[in-house]
């Protein structure tokens, strides 16, 4: 029997990247190569994934950001299109609407492929912190944005949608209902999980058994790090003995630890460590705004941590408000705190949160999502052949 080819085309291709990179890498590892033969085409990656080759394409910088390269594949358009092309591909899959992705996109049309996509990425709630210094530009440019990811969207055959606050949002801007499937996100069980807890991990980092409230994400300022150090300076005006520690890299993270001098900074932690940190930790602390899903909130649920979330974006679609979390106004640092110290003051709300957060989190199987995936890579194939 011949195998579906598809060609998958993503600026960045590191399995630990992001919570995007982790995501198409839980799809990746799970490929039945007897019946799929995939070709990568990405900015940044390695040269072959899981036996498949990888075509690298020249990248460009992006400002004030010098963690992310966007590929731009108009520098070499004739050689992808000859690689692509000899590869007889029979779906297209893309990652996010950049360059390459509307090179893959144009390429699909041209070729008459069947497009897959993923909604990684809440662009839109990102203009209000790259362009907040202009503030009278904000609603021009989320129009121009709005228009760009509508019409890229609008003429893929699926895309899937984590949560279902995005699909509501995206069908509100104009994406058709039709394209968007709800596909939400899995969780690895043995990795996160209660039995992770280890009191003696954060005494070695803080020194005392203060109450700990943990904050896990890319250090960027579009996940509202604002509120983080909003959180920081009402804790110390309220001379509240508690421990604030922060997981992660990135741009922002220099500026942060000035402004929380007394916050524990734990940089980048592979896995194992951050599964122990979650279980160990008090209360998660999640404000962003901007996530299409919140897979960190997933892990802190799964690792049986109660969580306090902003009442916006992906995030907050499983959290059911007081009964296995907060959710909270996403500015307004003193309903955060408040929520918080309600965990922690009361041991018998804290545990319903953990258990009920428990069974919310076992919802969530990769292996369910990935046979989805790959079953829709078949259909897309076969209507295809048909037509």
């Amino acid at each position: 029997m011949e195998k579906i080819k598809v060609v998958f085309f993503a600026d960045i291709l590191i399995s630990d990247f992001d919570g995007a990179s982790r995501t198409m890498f839980h799809l990746i590892n799970r490929i039945p190569v007897n019946q799929f033969e995939f070709l990568f085409v990405c900015g940044l990656g390695p040269k072959q994934i899981n036996h498949f080759k990888c075509i690298h394409v020249f990248t460009l910088g992006v400002p004030g950001n010098k963690s992310y390269r966007f590929a731009a594949p108009m520098l070499q358009q004739l050689e992808l299109d000859k690689i692509v092309e000899s590869f007889a591909p029979h779906v297209i899959h893309i990652s996010t609407p950049s360059l390459l992705g509307n090179y893959a996109l144009k390429t699909a049309k041209r070729l008459g492929l069947p497009v897959i996509t993923i909604y990684h990425t809440h662009f839109i709630s990102y203009v209000d912190y790259y362009i907040r210094n202009f503030p009278f530009l904000i609603d021009l440019a989320k129009n121009k944005v709005n228009d760009a990811l509508k019409s890229f969207y609008n003429q893929c055959d699926t895309v899937y949608v984590p949560s279902q606050c995005m699909i509501q949002e995206l069908g509100e801007r104009g994406v058709r209902q039709d394209v968007m499937k709800l596909w939400e996100r899995g969780i690895d069980k043995n990795l996160f999980s209660p039995t992770k807890r280890n009191p003696e991990i954060i005494r070695s980092l803080t020194g005392n058994d203060y109450p700990c409230i943990l904050f896990v994400s890319r250090l960027v300022w579009e996940k509202n790090l604002q509120m983080l150090i909003d959180l920081y300076y009402l804790i110390k005006k309220r001379k509240l003995n508690y421990n604030l520690l922060v997981v992660g890299e990135g741009v922002a993270r220099k500026e942060i630890e000035k402004q929380m001098p007394e916050a524990l900074f734990l940089g980048h932690r592979g896995h194992t460590e951050l599964a122990s940190l979650y279980a160990s930790s008090t209360v998660f602390f999640f404000p962003s705004v901007t996530e299409t899903f919140g897979n960190v909130v997933l892990e802190a649920m799964a690792s049986g941590i109660p969580c306090v979330v902003a009442d916006k974006g992906g995030s907050r679609d499983f959290v059911d408000d007081g009964v296995n979390g907060f959710r909270c106004n996403p500015y307004n640092v003193e309903a955060f705190l408040e929520k918080i110290m309600l965990i922690i003051e009361q041991p018998k709300l804290a545990r319903q949160f953990s258990e009920k957060g428990l069974e919310q989190s076992r919802k969530y199987v990769w292996e369910n999502l990935a046979s989805i995936y790959f079953n829709d890579l078949k259909l897309l194939s076969y209507d295809l052949q048909v037509v």
